[in-house]
This record gives C-alpha cells, structure tokens and sequence, in this order.
C-alpha cells in the first residue's frame, strides 16, 4: 500500500508517518509544494532511522499521477460522508490524506466524489492528527489483508 500526503506541512507527522510505513511496507509519496524542507531536523527527528527503510518518492500533480494509476484510490476527508471501514482495500491501495491546514482541494471531491472516505468523529471535532489519521487508515487496510506484506501474498 502507498500512502500519499497532499501538500504536508508538519514536519513532525510526515516523520511519524514514515516510522508507520516502515513498520508496515508501506510506501510514502509527497505531494510537492511542500511547507517544510526535507532536510529539516523535525522531519528526521520524528522518523527516527526509518527513512532508510521506506521508499519515499515525491510528484507534483497528484491528479496526473493518479490518471496513471490501475491501483484504488481513497481520500480521507473529514467532509466525507462514507466510513472509511466500508470500503474494501486492495494491497495495491493508494490512501490519500490533505493537508494539515487546507486539506484537500474542492476540486478532488467534484472529479471523484465516491473515493471519499471518513474516520468517524463526535459531532463538531474539527479533525484528528494526520499521522494519526494515517496510521488508522493504514491499519484498517493492513488488517483486511490479514497483515500480509504485499510479498508474502
């Protein structure tokens, strides 16, 4: 499984969300621009030596990235409506999570409206963390493939 962020901007919770794709085999895709420099020492702080082993990569326009994918995809959005433990995760998912301050664009939801998905919250929370929205989501699709690494299936 891949995680993406769109337009992170806490070095902190990129971090910790690659000791989560480490300890998962998940792979780690940056949508550029970025609010914070890779080089930045709450970045690897955070990820302790895990950077080593997590495949991270880094594109600039998620929409064409994902005009290239055979792989599902889902956005998780706290102004979704479907749950995110309805949906069925193939190993070859793509989980895609937005920003910390801005989330993500209006224009995703109008262009794929049933790839919206949501962690439940009581009502008027405005959102969880985003490492630790990762980290659930990562979980839930990990757990429904048995937590098979995509070698071992």
């Amino acid at each position: 499984m891949k995680i993406i962020l769109y337009q992170p901007q806490i070095p902190q919770n990129a971090g910790n969300i690659v000791r989560t794709c480490a300890v998962t085999g998940s792979d780690l895709i940056m949508v550029r621009p970025l609010g914070f420099s890779t080089q930045d020492r709450w970045l690897k702080r955070a990820g302790l030596d895990y950077w080593e082993g997590v495949k991270v990569s880094f594109i600039d326009d998620l929409p064409a990235y994902l005009s290239q994918q055979n792989a599902p995809f889902y956005f998780f959005s706290s102004k979704a409506t479907k749950l995110y433990n309805s949906v069925s995760y193939s190993p070859d998912a793509l989980l895609i999570f937005g920003s910390e301050t801005t989330g993500l664009p209006a224009s995703f939801f109008e262009t794929w409206p049933d790839r919206f998905v949501k962690l439940p919250m009581v009502p008027h929370a405005r959102c969880l963390n985003l490492a630790t929205s990762a980290g659930i989501a990562l979980y839930e699709a990990w757990r429904q493939q048995n937590f098979q690494f995509e070698s071992e299936s």
